[in-house]
């Protein structure tokens, strides 16, 4: 009798090589999915649900219904999407210059900062507008920056993203040369953090991620610290806290040099 071809699911080599993928592949989803997230997030009290959720990096319950009223709790209440700001035009960006004056002694004249605050030039116009809406709302916090946003309108807000956005993005020299490590090309899949460069990289693909290069090293070192540490809590689904919770001391260092000399 002919043996059936290996191709054919009446072969058993075959049944059984399909099989042990499929098995495969449900083990390393559940690790992946729900195992690892629900051990990095046991802490902060997320349902199953949520945890897989936080993970595959889209909106879950606990943004919504999961937390009542108490918006302390939420990430933060801007809503992020592609249409979210308007198309800048000259009035918006004059206006801005004139609010950006009050800016200036922590941010620069052209917003390169000479100390260890963000360089705003050039920067994403979503990344800046969510993060004043957060320091007004109190979901980030800031002894300084607080005071200084309470008083601003959302116009305000808008057109100061949109000045900043349209200063240009000053680069070091040969920074585009410079070898990333590991974690900022491949990530660390067994650790489940995906590669920096997935959401800081491209800058036209970025609606509200901010551009890390030439930020100050200090800068980026702390905010990691506070991402880990749970100091800061406004990224949406934990996507950086689930992130900076994995990362070591040496790794935190190393990062925060790569992207401060690009």
């Amino acid at each position: 009798m002919q043996e059936p071809s290996v191709l054919s699911l009446k072969n058993r080599w075959t049944r059984y090589s399909v099989v042990i993928v499929l098995a495969t592949a449900l083990v390393a989803a559940a690790v992946g999915f729900i195992w690892v997230p629900l051990a990095n997030n046991r802490q902060a009290g997320l349902s199953l649900w949520d945890a897989i959720c936080s993970a595959a990096g889209v909106a879950g319950g606990a943004t919504s219904s999961a937390l009542g009223d108490d918006a302390a709790a939420r990430p933060s209440n801007v809503i992020v999407s592609a249409t979210m700001m308007r198309p800048a035009n000259a009035e918006s960006i004059g206006r801005g210059a004139t609010l950006a004056m009050r800016c200036t002694m922590c941010h620069g004249i052209r917003g390169v900062s000479e100390a260890n605050s963000p360089n705003l030039a050039g920067q994403i116009e979503g990344a800046i507008y969510k993060q004043l809406r957060d320091y007004q709302s109190g979901h980030r916090v800031s002894a300084i920056m607080q005071p200084m946003v309470t008083p601003l309108s959302d116009r305000d807000m808008r057109d100061l993203a949109a000045y900043y956005a349209y200063l240009p993005h000053e680069r070091e020299p040969g920074a585009a040369g410079r070898t990333p490590p590991q974690l900022v090309s491949n990530g660390a899949p067994m650790r489940n953090i995906g590669a920096c460069a997935s959401c800081h990289g491209g800058y036209a693909q970025q609606t509200a991620t901010p551009i890390l290069d030439g930020e100050p090293e200090a800068y980026i070192r702390n905010q990691l610290h506070a991402f880990r540490n749970g100091a800061r809590r406004n990224d949406l689904n934990q996507q950086m806290r689930n992130v900076a919770r994995q990362l070591t001391d040496a790794e935190i260092a190393e990062l925060a040099a790569y992207y401060a000399a690009r």
